[in-house]
């Protein structure tokens, strides 16, 4: 019994710490792409940076792929886990009395964030691969504002961009504070950790909303 314990806690410690680096790229990642509204060459400057960059390319980007897939296997191995625990069955268990909508329904808002990644991802990683490796084109450290802001004129893709962070943020909203409880975290910093992860969790994804509204509104005239 005691192996098991050691064992669910280690799996929440390692699905808090991968948490906890892709709420630090989360930052670095809006931090980058808000230039793209307020200084569109430095959003090419920096675009160029990271996509031609060896240590950004060849190890920190695998590292956050990486991360990625911990997190949310992790997630899921510790849902399915936690309900064959359940002593009470689902239908006799009244969870809303116990916990809030987005504690009960991070599975939910996990995969659908999940499924956004693997969007996202086939509009700029794969993007990038096929345009420096498949078609071998020349480096042109303008060409991202343009293509970032092409990316947002289909309606269906910015109202998708839109719910996908809505979602991140309940998921934000619940697992930032979780990360930090299920590393033992609790002292008389806590409250202002609390207030602190509450606060990313409605500004960051806020943040990445208003920039997919800004390009969808504001499309590049040819």
């Amino acid at each position: 019994m005691s192996g098991l314990i050691k064992s669910s806690i280690a799996r929440k410690v390692v699905m808090a710490l991968s948490g906890l680096f892709l709420v630090f790229f989360l930052a670095q990642h809006f931090t980058i792409n808000i230039t793209s509204v307020v200084a569109p060459d430095t959003f090419n400057e920096w675009s160029h940076f990271m996509g031609y960059n060896g240590l950004v390319q060849f190890i920190l980007q695998p590292i956050l792929i990486a991360g990625v897939i911990v997190h949310f296997v992790m997630g899921i191995a510790l849902e399915i886990k936690n309900n064959k625990a359940r002593a009470i069955k689902y239908k006799k268990y009244n969870g809303a009395a116990n916990a809030s909508w987005v504690s009960r329904n991070m599975i939910i808002t996990g995969l659908v964030v999940l499924a956004f990644l693997g969007l996202h991802f086939y509009d700029f990683w794969v993007h990038e691969i096929d345009y420096k490796y498949i078609a071998g084109n020349a480096e042109d450290p303008t060409r991202y504002y343009h293509e970032t802001v092409e990316k947002f004129e289909p309606f269906w893709r910015t109202a998708l961009y839109v719910v996908s962070f809505v979602l991140l943020s309940l998921h934000l909203w619940h697992g930032f504070a979780s990360s930090f409880q299920s590393m033992g975290v609790n002292n008389k910093y806590t409250p202002a950790i609390q207030t602190f992860t509450k606060i990313y969790a409605i500004v960051i994804p806020l943040g990445f909303i208003f920039i997919a509204l800004y390009h969808h509104f504001n499309p590049i005239t040819h």
